[in-house]
């Protein structure tokens, strides 16, 4: 195995016969910065501002929040202690879960009804309107 290394090591250094046109490109330690530069930029680093805003979520939480666990269960916050939570589920049910195990905070949902009188107000009535390249008798 070390033979092996050794060999790659020496054809990698010229051993007296270098490859021509090898540029800029081929180095490998410079193609090995370069794919742990976009590695880094593609996926450590949106994978740690997402890790920090979970984190600031989780400090954040408050007694009457509404939450979802990652096993989705959803309750309202009725506790709070150092790593723990206490979510009622419903009426006399409380379930003590790990604070790391709320995955986002609930929103509550808009009343679909509510969304499309909105809409219909929104768009005008067409229906008496003439068109302009129709002439009226």
């Amino acid at each position: 195995m070390t033979h092996y290394l050794i060999g790659m090591a020496q054809a990698a250094a010229g051993g007296g016969s270098a490859a021509p046109g090898g540029g800029l490109l081929g180095n490998p330690l410079l193609m090995m910065v370069l794919i742990f530069g976009v590695f880094y930029f593609l996926v450590i680093r949106p994978q740690s501002k997402k890790a920090k805003l979970h984190q600031q979520m989780l400090t954040e939480l408050k007694k009457g929040d509404e939450v979802e666990t990652q096993g989705g269960l959803i309750g309202r916050i009725s506790g709070i202690k150092d790593d723990e939570i206490t979510l009622q589920v419903q009426e006399g049910v409380r379930l003590r879960v790990l604070r790391s195990a709320i995955t986002r905070p609930r929103t509550k949902p808009v009343d679909k009804t509510e969304k499309s009188e909105k809409a219909v107000e929104k768009t005008p009535d067409k229906s008496s309107e003439v068109p302009k390249d129709v002439k009226a008798s």
